[in-house]
């Protein structure tokens, strides 16, 4: 008789992660806005940025920005994007889908967008200082907080790795 033991799962396989090019935006953008709902719940603020922005809005930021995405098959499942300025590597909207969190994507996106920018002296980002999740997985790359900032519903917790 064989017995199975549930295990969670500690990598999502088949999970690639490439460059994305304009054509993904409309897909990256929905689940931006997906996976920012908890956040939004978390601070009972549904009119964070990153669910209130366009696709325009993304456009124009895929044109100074460097955008990742995380594949399994021809789902975009995660997402980040980053832009250099004078030594430092600006990091914005880490996104998973909820399905598939904690399964190592966003570290594997945050460390492909490192490798990326690998001639910055600095990397710099923000979240909020109630969204554990995030701030968990950040101390865990070596990101060590600066500076907060207050905002009418949160904090902003700005995090830099050197």
């Amino acid at each position: 008789m064989e017995t199975t033991t549930q295990q969670k799962p500690q990598q999502t396989q088949n999970i690639t992660i490439a460059l994305a090019t304009e054509t993904d935006l409309e897909a990256i953008l929905a689940l931006q806005k997906l996976a920012y709902q908890s956040e939004a719940q978390r601070y009972n603020d549904f009119d964070l940025p990153p669910l209130r922005q366009t696709l325009e809005e993304i456009q124009a930021d895929f044109a100074r920005m460097a955008f990742f995405k995380a594949t399994a098959g021809e789902r975009i499942v995660g997402s980040v994007r980053g832009y250099a300025k004078d030594g430092t590597c600006y990091i914005g909207r880490l996104i998973v889908h909820p399905d598939v969190q904690n399964r190592g994507i966003g570290t594997r996106l945050m460390q492909t967008l490192e490798q990326h920018f690998d001639t910055v002296q600095r990397f710099e980002l923000f979240t909020g200082h109630k969204s554990e999740p995030a701030l968990h997985l950040y101390h865990k790359l070596g990101y060590r907080e600066f500076k907060r900032q207050d905002m009418p519903t949160h904090t902003i917790v700005f995090l830099e790795k050197i």
